[in-house]
């Protein structure tokens, strides 16, 4: 790719600048697995449901969604629910309870690749952004060391703020976009879910790159990608240039 056509690269963060997708994963397998179990259920969540119905997803929408594929109704509760509350607010209270505690046990380290093209974008002048359906991402970004390089942050903490739907919908990633003061065909987006590239592809951005760390590359091209890495150290000869 040709650096020279873009001016911003919006990044999801989770699975694209730190691998605390597997954190997540992690979490959510431990949340849904004990709520299975509690209530008797016998067929046990999984990573194909995490691929399937929450990865990318804000959080609530994804216990929504996989409840929804269980035939699982609870009421949706609110945000100030507690973890042990069983409404569809509560789980992801509690997974997100979950989530901190693993983050603040084992800590979290970028990947090696997505640092280097970072810093070559940073040197190019490439205006850069995080946009992430995670309420933690401020706090991932600080843990990883990486925080000062993203001037623009919206997260899901953000966008429930300032009323934005969240991923398949493009709109995070436009205001992202707007935000950083580029126009969204100067934008490139990093997406490693199904739901990212799927909410790049609607918003017309100039290029989304999806990164595969586990979904497939059928998958991310038949969702909105439009070229899939594995790794985002592919892309730092281009940066470089």
């Amino acid at each position: 790719m040709d650096w020279n056509d873009y001016d911003a690269a919006l990044f999801d963060l989770d699975g694209v600048i730190t691998p605390t997708a597997e954190v997540h994963m992690r979490a959510w397998a431990q949340m849904f697995n004990d709520f299975l179990r509690e209530r008797g259920v016998d067929e046990p969540y999984t990573d194909a449901d995490y691929f399937t119905y929450v990865d990318g997803k804000p959080r609530y929408d994804g216990v929504r969604s996989f409840l929804a594929s269980r035939d699982i109704e609870l009421p949706e509760g609110d945000a100030s629910d507690p973890a042990s509350a069983e409404t569809v607010a509560g789980l992801g209270n509690r997974k997100n309870d979950d989530f901190e505690q693993i983050l603040q046990t084992e800590g979290v380290k970028p990947y090696p690749g997505s640092v280097a093209l970072v810093e070559a974008l940073e040197k190019r002048g490439t205006k850069m952004a995080i946009v992430s359906s995670s309420r933690n991402a401020a706090a991932v970004l600080t843990a990883a060391g990486m925080i000062e390089h993203f001037p623009v942050i919206v997260s899901g903490k953000e966008a429930g703020e300032r009323g934005l739907p969240g991923k398949p919908a493009p709109d995070t990633f436009l205001a992202a976009a707007d935000d950083l003061g580029v126009p969204k065909e100067r934008a490139v987006v990093f997406e490693d879910a199904l739901s990212g590239v799927a909410a790049g592809h609607a918003g017309d951005f100039g290029l989304v790159i999806g990164v595969d760390r586990g979904v497939g590359a059928d998958q991310l091209t038949e969702h909105g990608a439009d070229v899939v890495v594995s790794d985002l150290d592919e892309l730092v000869d281009g940066a470089d240039a």
